[in-house]
């Protein structure tokens, strides 16, 4: 037996250094070319400037890419992803995250783990240092615990108070709720629910008290999606997130499911979401955009395709669509990349975020397929 210890790490980024054949022919490469959803607190425009940084000093993409969207998991801000993301029913945080690495064609994902704040970097080990795809629950914690990951309590102060808010907001038939103080009285009205609140929780003003009734009665889905490519022509991708607000215990949406929240195929571009993700797997959106790209179609008509057999579900009724809410960003292999909402915006724009060696971080435009009215 040989005394030299293989890696697979070693192996996959060894391999980012052979040549790629059968690449889509346009326009000229490009310096380095990275995306991502917005997030909040310009979290896209950190994560993009991050990830170009890593590949400009000859850095791995998917290094790059885990880079990037480590800043928005790590930021208490943003509750739909990572640390202060916000928890499921039971109030226990619950994190989803995929990857893939374009030069070795592998991937990795985990879902519903618990515990640790960077579910993208456990998951990038699962593409690198196994041969599964995907690892859960227990199981993905017990992992990640063994590669050094710390296990801590990822609610942050902010996100225990909402999730207290959404259990105040659920009610019986009878406007009854075991959460609320005076149950015997009429349900609140929103205004003096707010009233209400500033008085339980008089640390926190009414602007966040209003978001977090908002987000009782309207669960909210978040997600942070970032595709890179290089000026060798490789790319990677990833998808991380906490998932559905208050969802279900072990509720897995589409951003761990490679095909679904995230594809990625080297010869042909990425793609990835952001958004209500069971309607996303019904049409395996990431897959089929990038399917659509192999058949011809530019980036935007892939994922404004995508988006027409999400509407297609719902029999085109926009009643019924009102309630879903969908974003799409791809990359293709020659640079040239869109982002796609199901729903145009009533205020401001839809955006994703971009950075490229031709220009730094930035927010551009999604198109989008329907408007409200």
């Amino acid at each position: 037996m040989s005394d030299h210890t293989f890696s697979r790490r070693a192996a996959i980024l060894g391999a980012a250094a052979l040549p790629v054949a059968g690449l889509v022919h346009a326009q000229s490469q490009p310096t380095g070319v990275v995306i991502s959803s917005a997030n909040r607190n310009d979290g896209g425009i950190h994560c993009c400037a991050k990830a170009l940084e890593v590949i400009q000093s000859g850095g791995d993409t998917l290094d790059a890419v885990i880079a990037g969207v480590n800043i928005v998991e790590l930021d208490p801000r943003d509750n739909s992803v990572g640390y202060g993301g916000l928890p499921n029913e039971d109030g226990v945080v619950e994190l989803d995250a995929s990857c893939m690495h374009g030069p070795s064609r592998r991937g990795g994902a985990v879902g519903a783990i618990r515990g640790i704040k960077t579910p993208s970097k456990v998951a990038q080990k699962v593409a690198l240092e196994t041969d599964h795809m995907m690892l859960a629950g227990e199981g993905a914690l017990r992992f990640a615990k063994a590669w050094g990951f710390q296990e801590e309590n990822l609610l942050t102060d902010e996100s225990r108070t909402q999730w207290l808010i959404w259990k105040r907001s659920l009610r019986d038939r009878n406007g009854h709720t075991f959460w609320e103080s005076g149950v015997d009285a009429p349900p609140a009205k929103k205004a003096a629910e707010v009233e209400e609140l500033k008085k339980l929780f008089p640390q926190y003003g009414e602007e966040f008290l209003e978001e977090a009734l908002e987000n009782a009665l309207n669960p909210p889905h978040g997600t942070i999606n970032c595709i890179a490519l290089n000026e060798k022509g490789e790319m990677s991708a990833v998808t991380t997130t906490s998932g559905m607000a208050f969802k279900i215990p072990g509720r897995v949406g589409d951003s761990p499911i490679i095909g679904g929240g995230l594809w990625l195929d080297q010869d042909i571009g990425g793609a990835g979401s952001t958004g209500r993700g069971e309607e996303n797997l019904r049409v395996c959106g990431a897959h089929t955009i990038v399917e659509n790209m192999r058949h011809g179609m530019s980036p935007r008509e892939a994922a404004l395709d995508a988006l027409k057999r999400v509407a297609r579900n719902f029999d085109n009724d926009e009643k019924r669509l009102a309630a879903v809410d969908l974003d799409f960003y791809v990359l293709r292999k020659d640079g040239e990349y869109a982002g796609a909402s199901l729903w145009g915006p009533v205020q401001g724009e839809k955006r994703f975020a971009v950075a490229s060696g031709s220009r730094p971080s930035h927010h551009e435009p999604s198109v989008y397929l329907l408007a409200r009215k």
